[in-house]
């Protein structure tokens, strides 16, 4: 009777033992998955591969690391993650709704698209598995023309050669907006090549026009622009106007004077890079995730990835959602909100 009741006991508590297990991850298959956490990104040469690359280091929390022993300086404990490539926002939209990509970056206009079923997902029906971790710098909506081309204004486009991103790509989804606002869609001679191939298509005169979405500066758009291959075509007016009322994520703004080398003030449209995730990856890690973002030991390394990530900030974090928060990023901004009002009221010494 008594190794009947220790066996019995035993089996009680590794019961017990799963069951905690289980409730921390969702499924005790789940718990192991997701001690490897993908980000999708984009392709290798944009700016969201090596932002994407940099969360990841900052947020692994490999067994041993000494730079882990900073209090949440990097994310839960055993918690592997990797940036891979992908086509881009779109694509990283369907991966991250469909469990395929534990996390991406993605742009707030796709994003508010995909939840809301329109768009390149009015086919698919709404994204309903999509939740934000933070809202993390902004990118201009770029129109690059060649100099030669004659293309000053967007109503210049009718007609002309213009690539509008790869399949996939967030670029390929604003482009789209922008031209189907200016009732241009399909008024141009459109095809879908990569920056890097549209760039140099645009210089050997094969190409008029390109679409290119990104944080400034862009550096394939600045080298076109300093040699004076290319001109930024302005987003403005009526156009500008039809565009921000057909399309949440988008925001009126203006390139500044000589923010591309010899380019004049340009106005345009910005949306935003966006960290977005899965609802079925558990409160634990992305609570984990977010200490670990914005703990400012990490500043340093975060902002050296790319100049866009120095506008990575708690202050903006969470402003306009695209997506619902994940329940975990709710909690956790509530807590930073919390602590800075605090250190705010503080009495000084």
């Amino acid at each position: 009777m008594k190794r009947h009741a220790a066996g019995l006991l035993i089996a009680m508590l590794a019961a017990a033992v799963l069951i905690g297990f289980i409730s921390v991850s969702g499924t005790a298959q789940d718990a192991t998955r997701r001690l490897s956490f993908a980000i999708a990104t984009g392709p290798s040469g944009g700016t969201y591969f090596p932002v994407g690359e940099a969360i990841a280091t900052i947020v692994s929390h490999p067994p041993g690391a000494d730079r882990c022993e900073t209090r949440d300086a990097c994310g839960p404990v055993g918690l592997i993650a990797s940036a891979r490539t992908s086509s881009g926002a779109v694509a990283n939209v369907f991966d991250v709704n469909a469990d395929r990509a534990d996390s991406a970056l993605a742009q707030s206009d796709v994003v508010a698209e995909a939840v809301g079923g329109k768009g390149p997902f009015r086919s698919a029906g709404a994204q309903t598995h999509v939740r934000t971790l933070a809202v993390l710098f902004p990118e201009d909506v770029l129109v690059v023309a060649a100099a030669s081309s004659g293309i000053r204004k967007l109503s210049d486009l009718r007609g002309k050669r213009v690539s509008l991103g790869t399949p996939g790509s967030g670029t390929l989804a604003t482009a789209r907006a922008v031209l189907d606002a200016a009732h241009l869609f399909r008024r141009v001679q459109a095809s879908g090549e990569s920056a890097d191939v549209a760039a140099r298509n645009l210089e050997q005169g094969r190409l008029d026009a390109f679409f290119f979405v990104g944080g400034p500066p862009v550096p394939l758009v600045e080298d076109l622009v300093t040699r004076g291959k290319a001109v930024l075509v302005p987003i403005d007016g009526d156009d500008r106007k039809r565009l921000m009322a057909q399309t949440r994520g988008l925001a009126a703004t203006a390139i500044a004077a000589g923010a591309y080398t010899h380019q004049a003030r340009t106005e345009t449209v910005a949306t935003h890079a966006v960290f977005i995730v899965s609802d079925a990856v558990s409160s634990e890690t992305v609570f984990g995730i977010e200490k670990a973002l914005f703990n400012p030991a990490n500043r340093e390394r975060l902002a050296a990835s790319h100049p866009s990530a120095r506008a990575i900030t708690l202050e903006t974090a969470t402003v306009d959602l695209p997506a619902p928060l994940h329940p975990a990023a709710v909690r956790f901004f509530a807590e930073a909100a919390n602590a800075m009002s605090h250190t705010a009221s503080a009495p000084r010494l």
